[in-house]
C-alpha cells in the first residue's frame, strides 16, 4: 500500500525530471466560482498530463535487470504517453495497449515517443487487461498499471506535496482540493500527501455525468461500476470502477465526489483558454468545472483544483471554443 514515505521517495526520484507546475488564479474565474480558485495545471507537465509523474516513479523504482526487459501499460492515452516517455528516457522498450477509439493525437504521440502501440476494441468488451497480461508473459515485460499500482500512486502523490506547499504560501490552510478522477490514482495520491503535509486540505474526486463511479462508490461505501465502458468526451478519466488499492484510500480520506456535465466541461475548456491561456482536454477540465459550477456543494473561501491534462484533439478544442468562446 502506498504511504507518505513512498511519495516522498518518489519526489526524490522525480527531482530534476518532473516539472513543478505552478498554482494559477484568475479574478474572472473567482467571480464565477464565488470564491478564490487556485488551479494546479498539470497540463503543463511533461507529455501534457500528471501521468508522467506516476510513470516515471514506477519505472525508476524497478531494479536494473527487470527494467532492462521493458515495460507494458494499458491506457486511453495520458498514462500511455507518460510510460512511453519514461521508458525512452531509460532506453528500454515499451508496449502500450490502447483503445481503438482513443483520441488520434494520443495514439500518435505515444508512437512518436517510441512505444509499440497495440489497439483493442473496448466498445465490444475486449479486455485490455487480458491482452496486456498475454503480452507481458510472452515478452517478459513489467506491467505498469495506470492507477492500481503503489509506485504509480506514489508518483501522482507528488502533486499533492506541491499543492500542500503552494497552498501554504498562498495562505490557504482550510479548503477542498478538487481532483479529476478516473481510477483514483491522482486522487488517492494527493489525499495521502495532504493527510501528512496539509491536513486542513481535503481531496474530493470530480467526474463527468454517467461515468461517476467514484462518486457513487464513496456514497455507497463500496464499489459501484459504470453502466457502459465508454461514450464520454472525458475519455482520459473513464474507468469501470475505482481501483482496489485506490478506493480504500479515497474512502478513508476524501470528501464526497462532484459530478459535472459535458457541456460544463466544454465551457470550462473555453474559460481556461480565455482566462488562463491554457489548453485543456475535457477530462482534465472536470475539477475546474466543479469549482465553477458546483459552488453550492463546496464550502470555504477558497478552493483548489487540478487540471489533469491538456491532450485534446483539434476538433474537440474547436468545439469548445466555437460553442462557448467569445
Amino acid at each position: 500500500m502506498t504511504n507518505i514515505s513512498m511519495i516522498r521517495a518518489a519526489a526524490d526520484r522525480l527531482n530534476g525530471h518532473a516539472r513543478r507546475t505552478p498554482l494559477l488564479s484568475s479574478p474572472f474565474l473567482d467571480e464565477i466560482a464565488g470564491r478564490r480558485v487556485l488551479i494546479k495545471p498539470e497540463c503543463l507537465q511533461h507529455t501534457g498530463s500528471f501521468k508522467y509523474r506516476g510513470a516515471r516513479s514506477a519505472v525508476s523504482a524497478l531494479d536494473d535487470t527487470t527494467r532492462a526487459k521493458g515495460v507494458i501499460a494499458f491506457s486511453s492515452g495520458n498514462h500511455a504517453q507518460g510510460v512511453a516517455l519514461a521508458a525512452r528516457q531509460y532506453g528500454i522498450p515499451s508496449v502500450i495497449v490502447m483503445p481503438e477509439d482513443a483520441p488520434k493525437l494520443k495514439i500518435d504521440n505515444t508512437r512518436a515517443l517510441g512505444a509499440e502501440v497495440v489497439l483493442y476494441n473496448r466498445a465490444d468488451g475486449e479486455s485490455r487487461e487480458a491482452l496486456g497480461e498475454q503480452l507481458q508473459v510472452e515478452r517478459g515485460l513489467t506491467l505498469i498499471r495506470p492507477y492500481d499500482e503503489p509506485q504509480v500512486i506514489a508518483g501522482q502523490g507528488t502533486t499533492g506535496l506541491e499543492i500542500a506547499e503552494q497552498a501554504k504560501a498562498e495562505g490557504v490552510e482550510q479548503a477542498d482540493v478538487l481532483v479529476c478522477c478516473g481510477g483514483g490514482g491522482l486522487t488517492s495520491g494527493i489525499a495521502l500527501a495532504l493527510e501528512a503535509e496539509a491536513p486542513g486540505l481535503r481531496a474530493r474526486p470530480c467526474e463527468p455525468e454517467d461515468f461517476d463511479d467514484a462518486t457513487r462508490s464513496l456514497a455507497a461505501g463500496e464499489h459501484r461500476s459504470n453502466a457502459q465502458p465508454s461514450g464520454s468526451i472525458c475519455d482520459a478519466i473513464v474507468t469501470p470502477t475505482p481501483g482496489e488499492i485506490t478506493f480504500p484510500i479515497m474512502k478513508r480520506l476524501c470528501g464526497a465526489g462532484l459530478v459535472v456535465t459535458e457541456d460544463e466541461c466544454l465551457r470550462t475548456m473555453a474559460l481556461a483558454f480565455q482566462r488562463l491561456k491554457l489548453v485543456i482536454e475535457p477530462g482534465g477540465a472536470v475539477a475546474l468545472a466543479a469549482a465553477l459550477f458546483r459552488k453550492d456543494q463546496i464550502e470555504g473561501e477558497a478552493v483548489l483544483c487540478t487540471i489533469s491534462g491538456g491532450n485534446v484533439d483539434t476538433n474537440m478544442f474547436e468545439r469548445a471554443l466555437n460553442q462557448y468562446g467569445t
